[in-house]
C-alpha cells in the first residue's frame, strides 16, 4: 500500500496536463444541468495562448495599417510636409487666376469707358524657387566678423576644464535614461579636435527622429549650412541638437516628452552628403560623446 501511495505522488507535471475535468453549469434553484464542458489543463492553456496571439496580431495590424498610429508617441504622418507644399502651389495658382480675372474685369470697364487696354498682369513673384541652385557668397564685412569672433573664442578659458569636472558631468549624465533618437549606423564619430561635436547617424528614409529626454524646444529653424535644425533644452543643464532634417514637427516653446517625434531625417543644408542625422549632446555648456550614454 505504501508503494502505491509513493507512485501516486511521483506523477509527472506534463501528465497532469492531460487529466480531464468537467465544467458543469447548473440552475441555482433546481440544480438542473444546463451546459457541460469536458476540459483539460492543456486545452485551457492552448485556448488562452491562441486568444492572446490573435489579440496581439489584431492590435499590431490596427496600429500599422490604420490612421490610429498617428496618435501613438513616436509615430507621425510623413506626408504632412508634402501635402503642405502641394497646398502652397495650389494657393499660388489660385492667386494668379484671381489677378487675371480682376484684370479682365478692369479692362472690360475700360472698354466701356473708351479707354485703352492694360496688358500688364502684375503677377506676384514665383515662390517655387529652387533653393538648391542658389549660391551664397560671403561679403568682406561677414568674413571680418567671423575672424574676429573666432579669435575671441580661440583662447577662451571656458573650454578648459579639469578632469574632476568632466567626471562629475559624466556621472550626472550616467544616472539618466536617454531615449534613442534614431536607430541606424554611425558613419562619423565624435571628434572635438576637428570641431565635430556630435555623431552622424544614417537611417531609413522618412524615419522619425525622437527627443532623448523631456524638455522644451528653444530653437526650431533653418540655416544654410545645417538645414533644418531643432534644439531642445533638458533639465540639469543638458541640451540636445538635431541637424540636417527634412522637416521639423515642433516649434519654439513646445514641450516634448522623451521618445516623442520632433523631426524627420533628411539631408538639408550645405554641410551634408546624404540623408542622415547629426546629433549632438551638451552638458553644462560642454559637448559630450553621445555613444557614452546612448546605445545606437
Amino acid at each position: 500500500m505504501a508503494k502505491t501511495t509513493g507512485q501516486t505522488k511521483k506523477v509527472k507535471w506534463y501528465t497532469k496536463l492531460k487529466w480531464k475535468y468537467r465544467l458543469v453549469i447548473m440552475h441555482d434553484e433546481t440544480l438542473e444541468e444546463r451546459l457541460t464542458f469536458r476540459l483539460t489543463r492543456l486545452n485551457v492553456f492552448i485556448a488562452l495562448g491562441t486568444l492572446a496571439i490573435i489579440l496581439i496580431f489584431l492590435t499590431t495590424v490596427l496600429i500599422a495599417f490604420t490612421p490610429l498610429r498617428e496618435y501613438i508617441p513616436g509615430y507621425t504622418n510623413v506626408n504632412l510636409q508634402k501635402d503642405l507644399y502641394e497646398l502652397q502651389l495650389k494657393t499660388d495658382s489660385i492667386e494668379k487666376d484671381l489677378i487675371r480675372k480682376d484684370l479682365f474685369i478692369f479692362n472690360l470697364k475700360r472698354i466701356i469707358s473708351g479707354e485703352e487696354l492694360v496688358d500688364d498682369l502684375s503677377l506676384p513673384k514665383d515662390t517655387t524657387t529652387r533653393y538648391t541652385d542658389i549660391r551664397l557668397t560671403r561679403s568682406q564685412e561677414d568674413s571680418l566678423m567671423r575672424v574676429e569672433i573666432e579669435n575671441q573664442s580661440k583662447y577662451s578659458l571656458y573650454r578648459i576644464e579639469s578632469a574632476e569636472m568632466a567626471n562629475q558631468r559624466n556621472i550626472s549624465l550616467g544616472n539618466l535614461l536617454f531615449f534613442v533618437p534614431i536607430k541606424g549606423v554611425i558613419t562619423n564619430e565624435f571628434d572635438p579636435d576637428k570641431q565635430h561635436f556630435g555623431i552622424d547617424i544614417v537611417s531609413k528614409k522618412d524615419e522619425a527622429i525622437k527627443s532623448v529626454l523631456d524638455g522644451i524646444v528653444i530653437i526650431s529653424s533653418w540655416t544654410v549650412e545645417t538645414g533644418y535644425v531643432i534644439v531642445i533644452q533638458h533639465p540639469q543643464g543638458i541640451v540636445s541638437i538635431y541637424k540636417h532634417n527634412s522637416a521639423l514637427l515642433k516649434r519654439v516653446g513646445d514641450l516634448v516628452k522623451a521618445g516623442e517625434a520632433i523631426a524627420i531625417i533628411g539631408e538639408s543644408g550645405e554641410l551634408t552628403s546624404g540623408p542622415h542625422l547629426h546629433f549632438e549632446l551638451w552638458s553644462q555648456g560642454a559637448p559630450v560623446n553621445p555613444k557614452d550614454f546612448i546605445s545606437f
